[in-house]
């Protein structure tokens, strides 16, 4: 079928959006009309070249492109494959950037933010055809900057059809990555001193997470003014404009004793805010990364002697260490029971030609969280 699509064809270059042939569902996959997308960051790691691994000679040894963007989204099912058993033609359905099988050892051993089938997303055979007979990828098996998607029903989660679908988009990745970021991963406890850096799209989620958890002092910090007034109408007790200011902030509120956990939730991980983030963390406390940076990346800054001797931990994150089968549904049920706020994060909804226009305002921080609608 005929349907149109955002494609990164290189890296540096624009969103372009355009006509494309996309295949009927084959056995195991699903034909999905997507009805919101949400323009999360690591969709432009892709376009900026940071998921690209660079040759000898200074040119492109590896790159995902041409790829369709998106990995956040939301729609209602169109067509089905030979032996699709977990969705039906009707159903509304979130994206799951991560697949669920459920039978690998992760996903059996409730892991299922690290199933086996997870390595296959960026390298999935292509479903679609551009005019031009190119054969094209989708990110993390999914391209949701397109009108329609065909996907393995893995990386589908069925939703009541009674949730708006915008915010069932904001779901599939960036609040449960957000909120799982604190209460599975940094696993904060009632009373403790919680700082998030970097108050965007998975941020501003973590905030939520550390509220729902019980952390008494939540410091959100982020270099824009409209991001930290909203992320204390969420629950962050204080904020800050950059680590440097945080820090006596974070000494003050603990008594002198650090904070028990600290969540990275920057756009990019460059290696130079590991030393000062760990030097916000106290004795037994923990740094959690919760972002991406460019996949070549391999030194960051680190006191080892302060890690080792004050017994710190450095975690990464994916999924905010959830299972997307239960925490998408969970986190909806929370929604609608009025303990976590969705609607208020979408600042703003752009069509699938604005698409270039919604990461211009991402970048320049006006979005917490901007979508496609389709």
């Amino acid at each position: 079928m005929k349907t149109r699509a955002a494609i990164c064809w290189e890296e540096h270059t624009e969103w372009s959006v355009e006509e494309v042939e996309l295949r009927d569902p084959g056995p195991g996959e699903v034909l999905v009309k997507l009805a919101y997308a949400g323009l999360c960051h690591s969709d432009e790691h892709v376009r900026l070249g940071d998921l690209s691994l660079p040759d000898e000679m200074g040119g492109v040894a590896f790159s995902p492109c041409p790829m369709v963007g998106g990995h956040e989204g939301a729609g209602v099912v169109q067509a089905v494959g030979e032996g699709v058993t977990k969705v039906a033609v009707g159903d509304h359905v979130s994206a799951s950037f991560i697949p669920s099988c459920g039978v690998c050892p992760p996903c059996s051993s409730g892991r299922q933010n690290l199933c086996d089938r997870g390595s296959e997303t960026m390298s999935a055979e292509p479903r679609i055809t551009a005019a031009d007979g190119t054969q094209v990828k989708s990110m993390a098996g999914l391209g949701t900057f397109a009108e329609h998607m065909v996907v393995d029903q893995d990386s589908l989660v069925k939703v009541g059809d009674w949730y708006p679908l915008d915010v069932v988009a904001l779901v599939s990745c960036g609040v449960a990555t957000g909120y799982g970021s604190a209460v599975n991963v940094a696993d904060i406890r009632p009373g403790d001193t919680v700082v998030i850096v970097g108050v965007g799209g998975i941020g501003i989620n973590a905030v939520q997470g550390a509220k729902a958890a019980g952390a008494t002092q939540i410091i959100a910090v982020d270099p824009v003014e409209m991001k930290r007034e909203f992320a204390q109408t969420v629950g962050a007790t204080e904020t800050a404009a950059s680590i440097e200011e945080a820090t006596p902030m974070v000494n003050d509120l603990s008594w002198g004793r650090g904070a028990n956990a600290v969540i990275l939730t920057v756009g990019d991980a460059t290696g130079d805010l590991f030393a000062p983030a760990m030097g916000m963390v106290g004795k037994g406390g923990t740094l959690v990364l919760t972002s991406l940076s460019h996949i070549a990346q391999n030194e960051i800054s680190l006191n080892t002697f302060d890690l080792a001797m004050s017994q710190k931990t450095l975690k990464g994150n994916v999924f905010g260490g959830g299972n997307p089968r239960n925490d998408i549904p969970a986190l909806l049920r929370q929604y609608e029971a009025g303990q976590i706020r969705l609607d208020e994060l979408i600042t703003k909804r752009y069509t699938l030609d604005e698409i270039n226009e919604g990461y211009a305002d991402m970048h320049a921080g006006k979005n917490v969280r901007g979508v496609i609608a389709f």
